[in-house]
């Protein structure tokens, strides 16, 4: 017969693992999402030298958490795109 004390202890362990195995991969997903942002040039100031698609100008921006300028307006297809092309490290800079 097997101990029940043998059984909860490896799921234990197996649920542990599992949950560290998790947090790694989210961890490593949040990393490389940010990282082709950190592939934008800056200037001095460490803004994102993009240009704007919506008013097709060059701007010096700040990003904020989620990796949208300062500039981004929600309701805007212009601005969705921006931060589309900004995530896939398309976006026309200077």
């Amino acid at each position: 017969m097997v101990d029940r004390r043998r059984v909860n202890r490896f799921l234990r362990s197996k649920i542990r693992e599992a949950g560290r195995q998790y947090e790694m991969a989210r961890s490593s997903y949040r990393d490389g999402r940010n990282s082709d942002l950190d592939d934008v040039p800056r200037d001095e100031a460490d803004r994102a030298r993009i240009v704007c698609r919506r008013y097709a100008e060059k701007r010096a921006v700040t990003l904020d958490s989620e990796g949208r300028p300062a500039c981004y307006d929600a309701d805007h297809p212009d601005c969705e795109g921006c931060v589309e092309d900004l995530h896939a490290g398309t976006i026309e800079i200077w």
